[in-house]
C-alpha cells in the first residue's frame, strides 16, 4: 500500500491566454510538510485552488489518495482539509457553534460531531475559547479555528495558503508548532512567500515563479544552496587582496562588512589550513574563520531569477 496523497500532474491554468500556472508536477508522501514557496503573485493560490478542487485546471490532473480530482471531485474532498488565504470564518459564532457547522459540513456523522469538535480545539489549543465568539478572539486565535475546521474531519492531506500572514511574531510561533505537530499524521502543503517559514516548519520545498517550478527539493538540499565555497575571515591585521590570492584554492578575495575578507575557493579545494598557517607565519591575528552562509532570500532570489537570466542570455545571442 502506497502512502502517496497527492499527485499533480502538469498542471496549467489560464487566464485570458495568459499561463498563471505552467506544467507543475509534483507529488506528497503521507507524513511530509510540503512547503510550496514562490513571490507574490508566482502562482502558488491558483495551485492551491486547483489542488483542493476549486478550481479547475486548464490542463493537467490531480490526485488525492490516487482519487482523480475531476472524475470523483466530492470523494477526493472529503479527504482534504483546506485553509484558504483569507480564512472561512463565521465570527458572530462562538468556537463550538463554528467548529459543528464545520464538522456536519465536512460531514461527520452525527454521533462523531462532539468527539471531533473536542479534538480539534484540543489540537488547535482552543479548549479555553470554547464559548468565545470568534470575532473576539485575537488574529492568532482566529488561524487556530481555522485551522480547527481544516483538519476536524482527520483529512489525509491539509493544505494551508499562506497560514501565518497578518500575524505577529508571538502569534506566529505556536502556528508553527501546531502546522509541525499536524504534520506527523497527515500529509501538509503549505505555501507562503516566506523563506524562514519553510526552513522551520517544512521537510521539502518547493519553489514556484511565474508560474513555473524552480526547485523541487528536500529542504537540506535548499539549506545546501547558503553554503558555497566561501569563507569570511577576520583579521586583526588585514592582509592584502593580493597575498590570499597566492594561497593555493583561492580564487577570489575581497573586503566584506565589518573589516572582515570574504574568500572564494575552487571546487574540491580546502585552503582553510593553508590561510590559518599564513596568518600565523604573517602575523596576520587571525580571529575568525568560517563558512560565510548566503542568506535563504539571496538563495530564492538566485532561484527565482535563474531562467530569467537564460532566457536575457539566449536573447543577447540572437
Amino acid at each position: 500500500m502506497t502512502n502517496l496523497t497527492v499527485e499533480a500532474f502538469e498542471l496549467t491554468r489560464l487566464y485570458g491566454g495568459r499561463e498563471a500556472v505552467s506544467n507543475v508536477s509534483f507529488s506528497v508522501m503521507q507524513g511530509q510538510v510540503l512547503g510550496f514557496l514562490g513571490p507574490n503573485g508566482a502562482g502558488k493560490s491558483t495551485t492551491m485552488k486547483m489542488l483542493t478542487g476549486n478550481l479547475a485546471p486548464s490542463a493537467g490532473s490531480v490526485k488525492i489518495c490516487g482519487i482523480d480530482m475531476i472524475e470523483n471531485p466530492k470523494e477526493a474532498k472529503a479527504l482534504i482539509g483546506y485553509l484558504p488565504e483569507m480564512r472561512p470564518l463565521y465570527k458572530e459564532f462562538t468556537v463550538d457553534e463554528y467548529l459543528t457547522i464545520a464538522a456536519r459540513l465536512h460531514r461527520v456523522s452525527s454521533k462523531h460531531i462532539k468527539s471531533a469538535v473536542e479534538n480539534a480545539k484540543e489540537r488547535c489549543g482552543l479548549g479555553h475559547m470554547s464559548k468565545r465568539l470568534i470575532e473576539n478572539l485575537s488574529n492568532g486565535y482566529q488561524q487556530r479555528v481555522g485551522i480547527a475546521q481544516a483538519i476536524l474531519h482527520k483529512p489525509m492531506v491539509v493544505i494551508l495558503d499562506e497560514p501565518t500572514v497578518g500575524l505577529d511574531p508571538n502569534q506566529i510561533r505556536p502556528i508553527r508548532e501546531l502546522i509541525k505537530e499536524i504534520g506527523k499524521d497527515h500529509s501538509v502543503i503549505l505555501s507562503t512567500h516566506i523563506l524562514p517559514e519553510v526552513e522551520l516548519m517544512c521537510n521539502h520545498v518547493q519553489i514556484i515563479d511565474k508560474g513555473k517550478m524552480v526547485f523541487n527539493g528536500d529542504i537540506d538540499v535548499l539549506k545546501r544552496h547558503r553554503v558555497g565555497n566561501k569563507l569570511l575571515i577576520g583579521f586583526n591585521n588585514t592582509p592584502s587582496i593580493e597575498a590570499l590570492m597566492n594561497i593555493n584554492g583561492v580564487t577570489e578575495a575581497e573586503l566584506a562588512d565589518n573589516n572582515m575578507m570574504r574568500v572564494r575557493f575552487a571546487d574540491g579545494s580546502a585552503p582553510h589550513e593553508a590561510i590559518v598557517q599564513a596568518a600565523v607565519r604573517n602575523s596576520w591575528g587571525l580571529y575568525q574563520i568560517a563558512p560565510d552562509q548566503t542568506s535563504l532570500e539571496d538563495v530564492f532570489t538566485q532561484l527565482t531569477h535563474q531562467d530569467a537570466a537564460a532566457e536575457l542570455a539566449v536573447e543577447s545571442t540572437q
